[in-house]
């Protein structure tokens, strides 16, 4: 018999009783952030949870885990851990399980409607590292770049290329985005453009949330590396693809990209996501052998993303890709972060750069549905070549099951104009 919660979930909810997503909420402005999981339209304060002693296993049983600001503390405790809360909230949470089923009080203060409740950043983000892991994306870009003969760097195809991020400017879905305002490619012998981006974008990204790290200068073996990734949120990294193009050589992305990075709520954990694994694209040349996985997966999930212009009643569909179209995979990605010696500590977030497809509809970010501006797209009837101001950009992410699905929520940031 399907597993199947006492508090009724529509059948087109994100959060079903197979998802059990983490994120961080106040119930309102005067309350202290907690830990929560999303059950249907609910959120499941884990700290009434944990104070009921209900998490009795033998890892979370004394553990002050749950009455924290953030996850940290528990994603530190690693992957026995996540199993052991997984199993007890799905428990409680079954229709067969009477214990929260029949207590009203206990329901009372533990069960909040999430559209009530504030969510915040789930995680106190150390560090920041966003990956460049698709080939139809990086395909795209360098022949914009570089033209047909030559769009690949030689190095693409051997490593999982990435560079460090501003960790600062990760911020929670619905916080608005400044345009932001760099220097541009001088026109002529005229000086460099200074002043607001004039090619702002989005990025349809994932990203990595690491439980336990890693002593310094002691790598990840890649075969290990699922060990270490407690789940996925959905990503937006903002680009101001003008003020990258002048910056980018020879360091890479620094204010063209450092000034907003915007995440959903809800960590979906691996263990969620484990009935949608799906085989990862055959890579050739073969990687080295500390990039060489025993088992080499994706996941199937279907990302979306729709923008609204300001003062329209209706969003429009931009772009369909999915997951399983990255090439390097996220225990690659993480091995190759450690190879060096560097340390990831829990709550650093690793983004899996723009998720592109092979088709011109699965293309992740405007810089490639317009060709650079040289195709405009339509928005029913409205064009745009990159966003402009009041335009809202929502991502949204899911893996289809039987009978149910396993979701993301949203990721959604509104333009506003440059201070």
């Amino acid at each position: 018999m399907a597993l199947k919660s006492f508090i009724e979930v529509h059948p087109d909810s994100h959060f079903p009783i197979q998802n059990l997503p983490f994120g961080v909420f106040r119930p309102d402005t005067a309350s202290l952030a907690r830990p929560g999981v999303a059950i249907g339209d609910y959120v499941l304060d884990l700290s009434a949870v944990a104070s009921a002693s209900i998490f009795d296993g033998p890892i979370l049983k004394d553990s002050d885990c749950f009455h924290q600001p953030n996850l940290n503390k528990f994603l530190a405790l690693g992957r026995p851990a996540w199993k052991e809360a997984r199993a007890t909230l799905q428990r409680i949470l079954s229709s067969t399980e009477p214990v929260l089923r029949d207590n009203a009080a206990f329901r009372e203060k533990s069960l909040f409607l999430m559209s009530k409740v504030e969510m915040l950043l789930p995680i106190a983000i150390g560090d920041y590292t966003d990956f460049f892991s698709s080939m139809h994306h990086a395909k795209n870009c360098g022949t914009i770049f570089r033209g047909p003969q030559n769009p690949m760097p030689q190095n693409w195809f051997h490593l999982p290329i990435a560079y460090h991020g501003r960790a600062s400017s990760v911020v929670i879905t619905g916080t608005d985005i400044s345009r932001p305002r760099g220097q541009g490619y001088p026109s002529g012998n005229s000086p460099p453009y200074f002043g607001p981006t004039q090619k702002l974008d989005f990025e349809l990204e994932m990203a990595a949330v690491v439980g336990p790290g890693n002593e310094l200068g002691k790598p990840i073996d890649v075969n290990d590396a699922a060990e270490h990734i407690f789940g996925l949120v959905l990503m937006n990294d903002w680009s101001a693809r003008d003020i990258q193009a002048w910056e980018y050589v020879p360091l890479g992305p620094f204010l063209g990209k450092s000034f907003g990075t915007t995440i959903s709520p809800w960590i979906v954990t691996l263990d969620a996501l484990e009935s949608f694994a799906c085989a990862a694209p055959e890579q050739d040349p073969k990687p080295l052998p500390y990039l060489a996985e025993k088992v080499s997966k994706n996941y199937d999930i279907s990302l979306e993303v729709q923008i609204k212009p300001d003062g329209q009643k209706d969003s429009c569909v931009v772009t369909r890709s999915n997951f399983k179209n990255l090439y390097w995979t996220l225990t690659q990605q993480l091995a190759h972060h450690t190879i060096n010696g560097c340390n990831l500590r829990p709550g650093d977030l690793l983004g899996t750069g723009t998720i592109s497809g092979p088709e011109p509809e699965s293309m992740g970010c405007l810089l490639e549905l317009t060709w650079n501006g040289q195709k405009p797209l339509s928005l029913n009837g409205i064009t745009r070549k990159f966003l402009e101001d009041g335009d809202e950009v929502t991502f949204t992410g899911v893996c289809k099951g039987d009978g149910y699905n396993v979701g993301f929520g949203t990721c959604s940031g509104k333009v506003v104009p440059s201070p």
